[in-house]
């Protein structure tokens, strides 16, 4: 399994998105918008399941925002710090 598959099944599973399935979301989606609903709640959630997955805190916004733009955004953040 990828990083972005692994990231998309987390987000699933730990959102509790019934509507859609990891498959649906798209690598340079953007997390937070119309098709995933997500909010800030949710994206505390995102940060303590990579902190938890793959052992790397996202330590403030300067560092958060850009890395949780997508899909893409996040995996290359993760790839950078392994």
């Amino acid at each position: 399994m990828t990083i972005k598959e692994k990231l998309k099944k987390i987000i699933v599973e730990a959102l509790n998105l019934d509507d859609i399935t990891p498959e649906e979301i798209k690598d340079d989606e953007p997390l937070f918008g119309k098709k995933l609903g997500l909010d800030s709640i949710d994206a505390v959630e995102i940060v303590f399941q990579v902190e938890q997955h793959f052992g790397i805190g996202i330590k403030n916004m300067k560092e958060g925002r850009p890395a949780l733009q997508s899909i893409n955004t996040l995996a290359a953040f993760i790839e950078a710090r392994l």
